[in-house]
Parts: C-alpha cells; structure tokens; sequence
C-alpha cells in the first residue's frame, strides 16, 4: 500500500471555486494516470471517499476528490441545495483542471461517480469521448417508474409538500426549508432505511464538512433528471457496479445502460445501496481497482504513441 499524500486545492467552477484533494501515487511516472471523483447526493469528500482514493493512488493512480458547489468546503450560496445543471458543470471543470496539472497524462483521465453522482458520470461520459475509462458505482439514473418507489403513501407527499413549499421560498429569496438526508423510521427525511443509518454512523464522526441536511427544493430537480438517456453514445470502457438489492437506485436501468454502452460491462453485488460504503464493498473495490488499471495502462499507452508522433 502506499504512502497517502494527499494535496489541497480548488478550481474554478462558475462564479465559485470547488474544493478538492489530490491523492498522490508513490510511484508514477512523468505523466500518470487521474481519476477524478466526487460523492452522490449530499456527500462530501470526507465522507468516506478516502477509502476508495487511496486504493487507487496506492494502484499508481493520481485520484481528484472533489465537492460540489453549495457543499463541503466549495463556495456557492445558498448551501445544501442540488443542481443537477451546476454539479455538472462542477464535473467539467473538474476534468479540465485534472487535465491541466502537469504531473497528469491528460489523455488517461477516468471518472468515479456514486449514487447520484453515478448518473453524473454516465452523463458526463456521453458528451465527452476523450475520457479513458467510466466507473458508476450503485448509480442512481433516474427514476424508474416501473419499479416499487421506497418512498410511497404519506411520506412521498410529505416530501412533495415539503420541495414545493421550498421552491417557493427560493421564489421569494427566503432561507431553504430543510429536510434530514438520513433519519429515523417514521421521521420526514430522505432515507430512513437501516443501511442509510449504518453508512451515517459510520462516517459522520470523521466527515466535518458533511451537514446531515438537505434543502427540500433539490428533489424536485432530480425528477426531471435521465442521466442514462446517453449511454450509447459512451465509447470508452464503461463499468457499473450495482448492488443487487438496491431499493433507491435502480438495477434494471443500470442493466439497460449496460447493455446500450457499446463497451458497458455489469457487476452485481448481494448488497444494499449504503452497503457499498461499508465493510461489504472490498470485492466492489477490487473490481474497480482492476478495470481502471487496465483502462487506464490502454490510455497511457494510447497517450505514449501520441506523443511520439508528434516528435
């Protein structure tokens, strides 16, 4: 295992800047292979992203951890709201800035989302042919109507109440009505499950940027969202690893963009969605520690040729 070096810096994103750590591989060459990361949802790079960062450094990968606008330690106001249209653009600038670092092979460039952020990158990679390698891990991709909602009856109205209520108060410039991300069964929050209480004892107490809030307008966003529309226009090595029993994002449109990506590979996993984060998730990491040391050694060596040619 490698020695963690871990470097602070931010990017330009918007009016703003976005907060980021750069994990640094022990061993590496002039030009070494980046991936760039962020969390789902409301997560936070402290949120138990180092867990993942530093296996990929100590694989001889540069791995990028970033926050999003409106979280952690990033700018932009007011905090703890989703948009889905800043976060990515959050993910281009992050690219471009990983791109830009000169200890970095900017054609070797892989992206890691989760959850939400598993979308983002499914999006992402559909607009942006030069990424050498695509890892969606638990991915939320939208809302699947044909599958059982976890979220129903007087809870589901609640929340609906609760988005439109803040949107209005957005309208009005007033401060955001805020719901708990994770709560307790029968109180309005937006998991409540067991893995989702699991996951937030288990990082929360070493995660300080990380607010257990979430302003409630974000979940209207997030209706409208299909991150999965492009998936077959991803040319590059595309793998989703989704877990089997996964009742918030949903495995069959992990499968179907699967099956559309023209190089999309499925990995199943008997888990639930938070169990990915946890101590069940070793076999999960492994696996995207293997397909993005490959992926990336065929960027490299693309990059090599390239650079060759040139002289």
């Amino acid at each position: 295992m490698a020695t963690e070096v871990r470097r602070e810096l931010r990017f330009p994103s918007g009016d703003t800047t976005c907060a980021a750590d750069l994990y640094v591989p022990e061993h590496r060459d002039a030009r070494t292979p980046c991936v760039v990361m962020a969390h789902g949802f409301t997560g936070t790079r402290d949120l138990g992203l180092a867990s993942y960062a530093t296996r990929f450094a100590a694989a001889g990968l540069f791995a990028l951890v970033f926050d999003y606008r409106h979280f952690g330690t990033s700018g932009g106001e007011p905090r703890q709201v989703i948009s889905v249209t800043e976060q990515l653009d959050d993910w281009r600038a992050a690219i471009a800035f990983a791109r830009g670092l000169p200890e970095v092979d900017p054609d070797a460039i892989a992206i890691w989302g989760t959850s939400l952020s598993g979308g983002h990158v499914v999006a992402i990679a559909a607009e942006d042919p030069g990424l050498a390698a695509v890892v969606a891990q638990v991915p939320w991709l939208g809302v699947d109507r044909a599958r059982e909602s976890p979220w129903r009856g007087t809870t589901l109205r609640a929340l609906a109440g609760a988005a439109i209520r803040d949107r209005l108060r957005a309208a009005r410039k007033r401060p955001a009505l805020v719901l708990p991300v994770v709560g307790e069964p029968g109180e309005l929050a937006v998991f409540t499950g067991a893995d989702a209480a699991a996951f937030a004892r288990r990082f929360a107490a070493t995660a300080p940027t990380w607010r257990n809030e979430i302003a409630a307008r974000s979940l209207l966003a997030l209706l409208r969202y299909r991150p999965r529309e492009g998936a077959a226009r991803i040319g590059m090595p595309l793998l989703l690893c989704v877990a089997e029993h996964d009742r918030y994002a949903s495995p069959e449109l992990a499968r179907r963009v699967a099956a559309a990506a023209p190089r999309g590979e499925l990995r199943t996993y008997p888990i639930e969605h938070f169990d990915a984060y946890l101590g069940e998730n070793e076999r999960l990491v492994a696996d995207q520690v293997a397909f993005r040391s490959e992926a990336l050694a065929r960027g490299a060596s693309r990059s090599s040729r390239k650079n060759a040619a040139r002289s």
